[in-house]
Formats: structure tokens, C-alpha cells, sequence
């Protein structure tokens, strides 16, 4: 074949425009071509919606969409590669540790470095250097797949045993390894053509480990300044430390468990201690020196608030005292006054969208014990609407108030801070896939969601995908500044629940089509369940936080479920 019978395919851009180039022409190639139309680096690339690594070969025509950092994609393949690097590195370094990849904290990664001897400042200092090295050299990621029984067989003989189990009950007959300049590694999800593709990093010595810095998407050219989180560090800890105690440290420990048909066990002890936490924070209220009158909750979407609050107030008439909910959403301005966001869309989530003067009269005239007319909120119009419903506390009651904004000082300013006793609430993820693949938070939260949502709101899972960024904005903006704010925190995850998710999720997910945007977020988080295998709920307590998205819990009247699900 000479070079006029070479097939061209047409290429369609997110700009709009479309160009002829040869068949077999490489994403990275095109890239380039299109690099000084993006903010940042360019990571990956949509290939008709499904996401390729730029050393993808086009054979076809095709509609292109180019990631860089600025994507959620583009920052998880950024931090993807680093860890690789900050893996290799220490491996180079210290052949005899171990690095685990622990959990996000203070706008970083929080990883351990297991040996004989605690990590120490110079030693990080070395690990900095030899990952400047690595990056410098812009040494490949080379992809290769192996058969389930060829990686389990290297797993085993290399004794890496977190990644045996990992993959040992995938439904997929194919594991990928990425090798660089000779170290293998096994990791979820897409890496960078190259390791000079990530240039911005930084480490900060935290004893026992250290804290890997990366960019946020929001800022892809800047590492944020580093912000100390002892509480949620502490609550991190805690947890995995529990989850060691259980023998729970990976999911395929989790998986090993629901084979042998135990999970029934650790879903009574991991209910237990939630209820356990529960009683605590009771206890702490009733205990303070300054007795409260308002305690404030708050927490990202999909923490399982609601149920919280309802277990929190059981536990505290145990102690005595009388819980009153109020809700915020009686408290938003008329629609007219509502501020609006940078697109100039309405932004229900600002905390000017609450008639802050108010609900702070309100709420002083209550805790010193005058009656007053709590409002209702008419959605449909868009306003508040006086109802007669008279509010009158006394000395044994406290006031329960549930809301995002519950951190924030200004929403209760006119309340002496000693009144008042602020809950963080949150599914803070305690188990890993394995030592280098963790499950984030947020990945929990919107399974949970995209249940949720289906079962009681009638939302399918591609809305509920298209609308998560702007609850994840919401979240950045005016919940997570707050987080170091609270008196206490309490984690909501149940080591159990993914799997008890699973069956519920993975039909919803299925049914958003390849022809849509989101169907590369639906294949990631499908890809992501497949760790898992399914667990029956009927164990599961209907008091349970869990119940509050899959239904049958004793607080709510549930909605009749829309969807059957299999646990075969």
C-alpha cells in the first residue's frame, strides 16, 4: 500500500470543529496539536465519552474530548502518577519499606512508609529528591494485561498479598500492571503517558508518615498552602485502627469475610460502634460545663445526617434532656432575594440564602425561654408563609438545627459560642482497595446519592451524575473551610456498606448510555464496584444510617421502592 491508499478518519473536537488525519494517529500526538487551548496539562483524552490514555491509537472516526487538570478525571490521573512515583521512589530508596496510601487530609494525601524504623525528616527529604529525579527523567507508564491467574501468581510470589486479594474476586478476566523503568505496580484507574507529566508536587514530614501535596483542580498551577487537620486526622486514624482491630484493612478482607458467609458479624459490631459514638457525643453534650442549647450538624451531601440526628436525639433523652429539631429550610429568603453564583444561577447553598437575622432572633428568643412563630417556607412560590406554629422551649430542652452551614460562626452569631455544640459528619472511608489504591470519600457519598435519590426522589443515576459537581463546589466552599470547627466529628461509613450498595447501584449505573457524557463517571464507579462483592441487607438494624438510602429504616416512611435487585 502506498502512501495515497493510507486510511484517514475524521476527527471531531469539543471546540466544534472537525479535521481528517491518518488512521493509528495517537491521542498524544493531537494533544499537542491542541495543548495551547486548555488551562492545564492535558491528561487524558474522551474518546465518544469513554476515557483513553493518551497513548491511544485512533483506528476510527471519532468525537474527542481532551481532560487536563481542571477535570475531575485530569486531577485523579495527576495523582495517580504521582503516587506511582512517590512509590517508586521510596522503593529505590528503601527497598525494604512498604509505602500505603492512607487518605486525603489538610489538601493532601496522608501515606504511610512501613519499616522497621519510623520514617524520619531526612529521609523525606531524600524521597523529595529521588521523585525530582524520576520526574525529570519523564521516564514512560507502560501498560501491559495479564491474565486473573498470571497477576495472582506474581502478586503471591512477590508477597503482595493486598493486591492478591484485591483482585481475586474481580469478575473481570484481565488485571492491568503499569510498569516504569522497571517497577510494576497494579493500580485502578488511567496513569500519564509519562512521569514528566507531573511536575507539581510537594512532601511534608508528618510523623508517623507524610503528606503528599498535589494541585487542586480549582488551581492546577499552584500547590494550596498546607493547612494542619488534627481532628479529621485523628478520626482517620481512629478508624483504621478499628478497622486493624476487625481484620478489615483492605476489600478483600471484606470479601473473604462475606464468602465465608461472616459478614453478619462485623455488620453488628460496626452497627455497634456507630451507636456506641452516638451515645458519647450525648454524653459529651450533657457533660459540658456550659450547658448547650444549640447543637449545630453538618456535613457533605450524603453523610447520612438525618439519621444521625434522629439517633443523636434518642441518646439524649437517655441523658434527660429534650431535643426540638428546627429546620433551616424554613429560613431561606423569599426567591427574589436569593443570591446568585458565578453562572448566575440561583445558589440555594450560599449562606446569604438564609435569613440569618432572623433565625438568630429566633433562636435567642427561644434559648431564653419566649415563644415565638417559626415560619414555613413555600417552595412552590418561593417565599416564607406565617402559619401560627408557635415555638415555646424550657430549661430541659435543646434546640437541634441540621444544616451545611452548622460550622460556620455566622450562621448563629448572635448565640454565645458556649451555648452552642457543633457536630462534623461525615462517611470518612477507613479501608482501602489495597496499600496503594484507596477509596475515597466522595466515591461512597455518591453511590449512597445515586440510591438514595432513585429509591425516595425520584432521580435517576445520570441526574444525580450531572448534578454532583455543583454539590461538590457547595461542599468546598461553604462546608469543608469549617470542618476544624467542630467539637467533635463522627465517621459514618460502615466498613460493610459497599457491598450492601452494590446490587442496589450497579443497575442504575448501567442504564446510562455510552451515546451520554456521563457515561464515562457510570463506568468508573461500575468499574469501582466490581471490587465488591454483593452482601444481602437483611442484618442490616432499621435504625441503621445505611437504611437512610437503600430504605426500611424505623425513622422515615419509606417510599416504595422503584427497582428490584439480585444477589446472585
Amino acid at each position: 500500500m502506498n502512501k495515497n491508499d493510507v486510511k484517514t478518519i475524521n476527527v471531531s473536537f469539543a471546540d466544534g470543529t472537525v479535521k481528517s488525519y491518518p488512521s493509528g494517529i495517537s491521542l498524544l500526538e493531537l494533544s499537542k496539536e491542541y495543548q495551547d487551548k486548555y488551562a492545564s496539562t492535558i491528561m487524558a483524552c474522551k474518546v465518544n465519552n469513554e476515557i483513553k490514555e493518551l497513548t491511544y491509537k485512533l483506528d476510527e472516526d471519532s468525537k474527542l474530548e481532551f481532560i487536563d487538570m481542571t477535570h475531575s478525571d485530569g486531577i485523579r490521573i495527576y495523582r495517580r502518577s504521582l503516587y506511582f512515583i512517590l512509590i517508586k521512589a521510596v522503593n529505590d530508596l528503601f527497598p525494604d519499606r512498604k509505602v500505603v496510601i492512607n487518605h486525603s487530609i489538610s489538601k493532601g494525601m496522608y501515606c504511610e512508609v512501613i519499616g522497621e524504623k519510623e520514617l524520619t525528616a531526612d529521609e523525606v527529604n531524600l524521597v523529595k529528591e529521588r521523585m525530582r529525579q524520576i520526574v525529570d527523567a519523564k521516564l514512560p507508564f507502560e501498560k501491559r494485561e495479564l491474565s486473573i491467574e498470571e497477576a495472582k501468581d506474581i502478586f503471591m510470589k512477590s508477597g503482595r498479598m493486598d493486591r492478591y486479594r484485591a483482585v481475586e474476586h474481580r469478575m473481570k478476566p484481565y488485571v492491568t500492571i503499569y510498569s516504569c523503568d522497571g517497577y510494576d505496580d497494579y493500580f485502578y484507574g488511567y496513569m500519564a503517558p509519562d512521569t514528566g507529566y507531573v511536575k507539581l508536587f510537594d512532601l511534608v514530614y508528618y510523623p508517623p508518615g507524610l503528606i503528599l501535596q498535589y494541585p487542586e483542580k480549582t488551581n492546577p498551577h499552584v500547590i494550596p498552602e498546607f493547612s494542619e487537620q488534627k481532628k479529621l486526622f485523628t478520626i482517620f486514624n481512629e478508624f483504621k485502627k478499628w478497622n486493624r482491630i476487625l481484620g478489615i484493612e483492605n476489600v478483600g478482607a471484606l470479601n473473604d469475610i462475606v464468602k465465608e458467609g461472616k459478614v453478619g458479624e462485623i455488620i453488628k459490631i460496626s452497627e455497634a460502634l456507630h451507636e456506641k459514638k452516638i451515645a458519647q457525643i450525648a454524653d459529651m453534650i450533657n457533660g459540658c460545663e456550659h450547658r448547650k442549647k444549640v447543637i449545630l450538624i453538618s456535613g457533605p451531601s450524603s453523610s447520612g445526617k438525618t439519621t444521625f440526628a434522629q439517633r443523636l436525639a434518642i441518646q439524649l433523652r437517655v441523658n434527660g434532656i429534650k431535643p426540638v429539631t428546627i429546620s433551616l429550610d424554613d429560613y431561606f429568603v423569599d426567591r427574589d432575594k436569593t443570591p446568585r453564583d458565578e453562572d448566575g444561577e440561583l445558589d440555594f447553598e450560599s449562606i446569604d440564602a438564609i435569613d440569618i437575622e432572623l433565625f438568630n432572633y429566633h433562636l435567642n428568643e427561644l434559648i431564653n425561654l419566649r415563644e415565638v412563630e417559626i415560619p414555613i417556607y413555600n417552595f412552590t412560590k418561593g417565599c416564607r408563609e406565617k402559619t401560627g406554629r408557635k415555638l415555646r422551649i424550657s430549661d430541659d430542652h435543646v434546640l437541634i438545627i441540621e444544616g451545611i452551614h452548622g460550622l460556620n460562626e455566622k450562621l448563629t452569631a448572635a448565640i454565645p459560642r458556649e451555648n452552642k455544640f457543633k457536630i462534623y459528619i461525615s462517611a470518612l472511608t477507613s479501608m482501602n482497595i489495597d496499600d496503594h489504591n484507596r477509596i475515597p470519600t466522595t466515591d461512597t457519598r455518591i453511590i449512597r446519592r445515586i440510591v438514595r435519590d432513585y429509591k425516595f426522589r425520584g432521580c435517576n443515576a445520570l441526574n444525580t451524575i450531572k448534578r454532583w459537581p455543583s454539590v461538590r463546589r457547595g461542599e468546598k466552599r461553604y462546608i469543608f473551610p469549617f470542618q476544624e470547627e467542630a467539637d467533635v466529628m463522627f465517621n459514618s461509613a460502615l466498613v460493610y456498606e459497599l457491598g450492601v450498595l452494590k446490587p442496589f447501584a450497579e443497575p442504575l449505573l448501567e442504564e446510562i448510555d455510552k451515546s451520554l457524557p456521563e457515561y464515562s463517571e457510570a463506568k468508573r464507579l461500575l468499574e469501582f464496584l466490581n471490587y465488591f462483592l454483593p452482601i444481602e441487607p437483611n442484618e442490616i438494624p432499621l435504625n441503621s444510617i445505611l437504611r437512610e438510602f437503600i430504605g426500611g429504616s424505623s425513622f422515615f416512611r419509606d417510599i416504595p421502592s422503584q427497582m428490584e435487585y439480585s444477589f446472585a
